[in-house]
């Protein structure tokens, strides 16, 4: 008798959070793109499971193509693909369909990136005399600092901070933990918000998490982009900002001063090399900004 599809669907689950040990974020994103090819196949009468190439090829031009971006595209497939090898791996399948299933081409895109005078201009419009204000003074140190994601910001305990060591505990994606250097000014910063933090009113679920809102609860995610937002718009920055950006800049201001693109991987918590090297794409274009700039053969260009 075959496996009831929802049956099969709570083993992916229970797949995706103990073997693939995925947090519950990246859980839910790849169900979510699971459940566009099986409203396909309800649509069309089909089985999701026995799918085949050819039928795989036509949700994809038919119906992925059609409302999607390349992009968005690319990373569904990706979520189906996880899927048909947890088939293939659990003996529920005898071939990956997707095996040979052409992924979308994506261009390339470079991130935005800051200097370090904007950042600067960021850090001038605080003001570090009230609690919020030295809150998110080292909230700017720690993604600008240290490279974190703002969900790994938003969950960090203090627990897992040893500031006289000078590094912390961070947990990102995947749940997967990491070593991360704190910088001396990061440090300083950090203890300095410390001193205010400690005056709120932190309700017991929160008191081991690092940074609060003045209700004394963990900070969101939502409410980091805000502040950095709005610091950037005070500082009159109108490239499209958000807290990956200062990731971006940490990791590039790195490259441009001679860190080894290994290490940049190692301190972002990249799983593969070609993720960081995104970051060489930003620095090439620095070099061929400078070449306009400063060859002399643009510069007689620029004369005539």
């Amino acid at each position: 008798m075959a496996e009831k599809l929802e049956d099969i669907l709570k083993e992916y689950h229970t797949y995706l959070r103990l073997e693939k040990s995925l947090s519950a974020n990246s859980i839910e994103a790849y169900e979510r793109d699971l459940s566009k090819l099986v409203a396909y196949c309800e649509k069309c009468g089909l089985d999701v499971v026995t799918l085949n190439l050819e039928q795989l090829q036509d949700f994809v031009y038919s119906d992925l193509g059609r409302t999607d971006s390349t992009r968005s595209q690319a990373r569904t497939l990706s979520g189906i693909r996880s899927f048909y090898r947890f088939l293939l791996y659990h003996d529920k399948i005898l071939t990956d369909p997707t095996e040979l299933l052409d992924m979308p081409k994506i261009d390339m895109h470079i991130p935005e990136v800051l200097t370090v005078e904007e950042i600067d201009s960021m850090v001038a419009q605080i003001d570090v005399s009230r609690f919020d204000g030295q809150r998110n003074r080292a909230i700017i140190e720690m993604l600008y600092g240290s490279g974190l994601r703002v969900s790994e910001l938003s969950n960090l305990k203090l627990s897992n901070m040893y500031l006289n060591d000078g590094y912390m505990l961070v947990e990102g994606k995947g749940s997967k933990q990491r070593l991360v250097p704190i910088s001396p000014e990061a440090e300083k910063q950090f203890k300095l918000w410390l001193e205010f933090r400690c005056h709120l009113p932190i309700q017991p679920d929160y008191k081991d998490y690092a940074f609060l809102n003045r209700f004394g609860r963990r900070l969101s995610r939502i409410m980091v982009f805000n502040i950095i937002k709005q610091l950037a718009e005070q500082a009159g920055i109108t490239k499209n900002i958000s807290p990956h950006t200062l990731r971006h800049s940490f990791a590039t201001h790195l490259l441009q001063n001679g860190a080894d693109l290994r290490v940049i991987q190692q301190l972002l918590g990249h799983e593969y090399i070609t993720t960081t090297e995104i970051y060489t794409h930003v620095d090439i274009q620095d070099l061929r900004e400078a070449i306009i700039k400063y060859h002399p053969a643009n510069k007689r260009q620029e004369k005539r």
